[in-house]
């Protein structure tokens, strides 16, 4: 069972990019249900306002305790809360990994767009970057998947997986599908 964080943001897009790579997908909101899933994705969405709501529902230690034995996969707003250091503005994260984010670096909502990359053994994926968050800093043993315009936007250390893009929105579960083969093992 693969959770889902569904606080904010857009939780049931990942949900169904999930089943469709064959998972089985539970919505988590509360640290009993945290407990209840082998691995989650943090959604996109706004970062600022999922930290608050993840201090209201105390969620922020039992995350942080989940990921030193399970995979978590961060998109967007969820890269920004699993890295070690943000900036524009800084902001309290979750330290997961060893990467430094400046928040809404490739612009505003008008700025958005979808491109195709090269992920190495993926292949071509589609990535839809929306207010989107750049990779500034990678730290040791983090394995760049892929890169957009020279800047890291797909990226591995150990479990986690971070994308600073919008893979639930894509065409394709190539994503997803690499983030099921870290929860097998």
């Amino acid at each position: 069972m693969v959770g889902v964080l569904a606080l904010q943001g857009d939780y049931e897009a990942h949900a169904r990019a999930l089943r469709s790579a064959g998972a089985e997908v539970k919505e988590v909101r509360t640290a009993p249900e945290l407990e209840t899933v082998v691995a989650l994705v943090i959604p996109g969405g706004e970062s600022t306002t999922m930290l608050n709501l993840l201090h209201r529902e105390r969620l922020v230690e039992p995350l942080k305790r989940f990921s030193t034995v399970r995979p978590i996969f961060g998109t967007c707003a969820g890269a920004i809360l699993l890295a070690s250091d943000v900036t524009n503005p800084v902001q309290e994260c979750l330290g997961v990994v060893d990467i430094g984010v400046e928040r809404n670096a490739y612009g505003r909502q008008l700025d958005s767009r979808v491109v195709r990359l090269d992920a190495g053994e993926l292949g071509e994926v589609e990535a839809v970057f929306i207010r989107a968050p750049i990779i500034r800093r990678t730290g040791e043993g983090v394995k760049v998947i892929a890169n957009y315009n020279g800047d890291p936007v797909l990226v591995e250390q150990g479990m986690h997986m971070v994308a600073t893009f919008h893979p639930e929105l894509s065409m394709g579960t190539r994503v997803h599908g690499r983030f099921l083969e870290k929860v097998k093992g």
